[in-house]
């Protein structure tokens, strides 16, 4: 891992200065009723993209409703491998990735053919678990967003089922409509939109810094106990597009070796969670707080 921003910073400081905290303890458990291999449809057209509302146009696409679950990362991997797709490399899983152009830029690293990092399996933050032979998502977790995924993982997974990582104005197009809204819901944010730093939601605790994720689609207008969301789709009907995790998108760009992630997590700031908000990092970089949704071309 080399550089990323000072959002992903503060919060890998703030991990390790809380080491009394236990990533794996129990949290509740929902059923969000959001289903993750549903896919919302976009249309082609103009619309507006980032803070300053440029005009921009895509073709039709298809974008998944929900973020990959770890369940459905952990039924790759175990299709992956048997096919020779993925394989163990000491304590990580790594995966062939054909390279980038290499252009020689200041600060720019070189990515070159071979195989790299998807994700490691010796971090207590991993949701993904390895018996010797089969994978499987750890209880309690199986419809939470997958985390601790490099963008190499990330898009391997999605090249595998002939899809793709979301280009960055895929990602917002599908976040914002057809609008100016700087939320996927509208114009305002509350605690009750999405899992975000200090929302106080089922899976925070505010004795530590103990933010956890929140299943995939769980801000869905539903009432979990005592606790009432908001429904916070966006325009097209697709769920999580701010807060819970950041997700990779697709685009390579010349001369740069970092990687752009949307969205905000649940460890940003309500107003990180605005639509046009970037992020970077290496694309091996990993995190409890970063995962992936894929897209496709419309069928």
């Amino acid at each position: 891992m080399k550089r990323i921003i000072p959002t992903i910073i503060l919060v890998a400081v703030m991990l390790a200065s809380c080491t009394s905290v236990d990533l794996n303890a129990p949290i509740p458990t929902f059923d969000t009723g959001v289903n993750p291999d549903t896919w919302a449809q976009i249309p082609a057209g103009e619309f507006y993209f980032g803070q300053y509302n440029y005009i921009k146009t895509t073709e039709a696409y298809e974008i998944m409703v929900t973020d990959v679950t770890a369940a459905q990362y952990a039924a790759f991997l175990n299709q992956a491998m048997a096919e020779g797709y993925v394989k163990v490399s000491g304590d990580q899983i790594v995966g062939y990735y054909p390279g980038d152009e290499f252009h020689g830029v200041k600060h720019e690293e070189k990515i070159e053919a071979g195989d790299w990092l998807f994700i490691p399996l010796n971090d207590p933050s991993q949701r993904i678990k390895f018996d010797g032979e089969k994978f499987s998502s750890q209880p309690g977790y199986e419809n939470h967003p997958m985390t601790m995924v490099t963008w190499f993982g990330a898009w391997g997974y999605c090249g595998y089922f002939d899809e793709h990582l979301p280009t960055e104005l895929e990602w917002e197009k599908a976040a914002r409509g057809s609008d100016t809204r700087p939320f996927p819901w509208g114009d305002e944010i509350m605690r009750e939109n999405a899992n975000f730093y200090a929302s106080r939601d089922p899976f925070e605790s505010m004795n530590s810094y103990g933010s956890r994720t929140s299943p995939v689609g769980f801000y869905n207008g539903k009432t979990y106990n005592d606790y009432v969301t908001l429904d916070s789709a966006s325009p097209y009907g697709v769920y999580d597009m701010a807060g819970n995790a950041w997700q990779w998108t697709g685009d390579v760009y010349e001369g740069m070796h970092y990687r752009f992630l949307r969205g905000g997590s649940k460890d940003t700031y309500d107003m990180d969670l605005r639509i046009w908000t970037r992020n970077n990092a290496t694309p091996t970089y990993f995190s409890p707080g970063v995962g992936f949704r894929c897209a496709r071309d419309s069928k």
